[in-house]
């Protein structure tokens, strides 16, 4: 892909921020970063789906969306950033 060629040459969290700001409406932006909460509450296991989706104002769409991702699907992205999170 040639985006993820794109983003793996960027250095800083400002780079990153002002590349995302031009590639993305401010709308996709919120929608990655809500994925990204959903995603880490649901790997640290301690609350509901619903209470989820109820804390960060998601939709339960969104949160079982980003679960199947996380727990079910073979590509790991969420996992390995997950993991190297902790």
């Amino acid at each position: 892909m040639k985006l993820s060629e794109a983003i793996i040459k960027l250095k800083t969290q400002k780079e990153i921020n002002s590349f995302l700001k031009d590639l993305c409406t401010p709308s996709e932006i919120k929608a990655m970063d809500e994925r990204w909460e959903v995603a880490q509450m649901l790997y640290k296991k301690d609350s509901t789906y619903r209470e989820i989706a109820e804390e960060l104002k998601a939709s339960t769409a969104t949160v079982t969306r980003v679960a199947r991702f996380l727990f079910n699907e073979e590509n790991d992205g969420y996992q390995s950033i997950l993991r190297k999170s902790k």
